[in-house]
């Protein structure tokens, strides 16, 4: 039996790995997102046809199951849009709270696609 980490509150279940549990996940928890979800898949199935590889789409898939992974965990969430906030709050690129904020940004990323990949 392999223990899970306790990350609080979950506010729904991690869905599986198929596109349409991962279209209505995100859409109980983060509805307003659902039409860059429908963007990305679209540019996706349109490389996908253009180069003859389904990668493209095992990229998407994987992309939204992480971003779904954020927005139902509210720790992961709280710290993305903190550092979100820290990115968007500073006035170049050269202030080192950019860097600390993107740091942190990809930091939660990683662990998000750590969560739905394993």
């Amino acid at each position: 039996m392999t223990t899970q980490p306790d990350h609080g509150q979950e506010l729904i279940p991690r869905p599986e790995r198929t596109p349409e549990a991962v279209r209505v996940a995100l859409a109980r928890v983060a509805p307003h997102r659902l039409s860059d979800m429908e963007r990305h898949k679209e540019q996706a199935l349109a490389a996908a046809i253009a180069d003859g590889k389904i990668g493209h789409l095992q990229h998407w898939l994987t992309h939204w199951h992480a971003q779904v992974e954020i927005e139902r965990r509210p720790d992961l969430s709280a710290r993305y849009r903190a550092a979100l906030a820290t990115v968007h709050g500073t006035n170049s690129k050269d202030d080192p709270a950019f860097r600390s904020g993107m740091n942190d940004l990809a930091a939660v990323e990683a662990e998000a696609l750590r969560a739905v990949s394993t």
